[in-house]
């Protein structure tokens, strides 16, 4: 088993890599994430230096592996995708409110008022405070929105 493997390995020509990438590339079509067209890119271009300059199958495997993570790696920087979501998860919309200004349309006192943002009314958390003062959203606990006055 193992001497076929690589009797098979030795033989790789460029065709085979281009036939890998237009697997790759139908996979990547029925199950689309951004993860196997780039193996499908990195296997075309192997084949592509193939046809140009004949080297053997272990650089060929070599060069596949290091231009497929290459390829993802810089892919994803661009995209942004190591770093956290700009928006909030689905289930945590009032988190988008921190650092907005509203003006209470409730007094707060002892601790609680309210604040209209938008076509609702929530419930804020702060410094006792009138009715008609701005105030800014500093966090978010649950439905409550932690406020200080600007």
């Amino acid at each position: 088993m193992e001497q076929s493997l690589i009797g098979f390995a030795a033989s790789l020509q460029w065709w085979h890599w281009w036939i890998f990438a237009a697997a790759l590339g139908i996979s990547e079509a029925f199950y689309p994430r951004g993860v196997a067209i780039w193996f499908c890119a990195a296997a075309a271009l192997v084949g592509a230096l193939r046809v140009l300059v004949p080297y053997p199958w272990f650089w060929q495997v070599a060069l596949f592996c290091s231009l497929a993570l290459g390829l993802r790696i810089v892919w994803r920087s661009r995209r942004g995708m190591a770093s956290a979501p700009a928006r909030p998860r689905l289930d945590q919309w009032a988190a988008r409110y921190v650092g907005e200004v509203c003006i209470l349309s409730e007094p707060i006192v002892a601790g609680y008022g309210k604040v209209r943002i938008g076509d609702g009314d929530w419930t804020v958390r702060g410094s006792d405070l009138p009715a008609g003062a701005a105030v800014r959203v500093q966090a978010v606990e649950g439905v409550l929105l932690i406020v200080k006055v600007v």
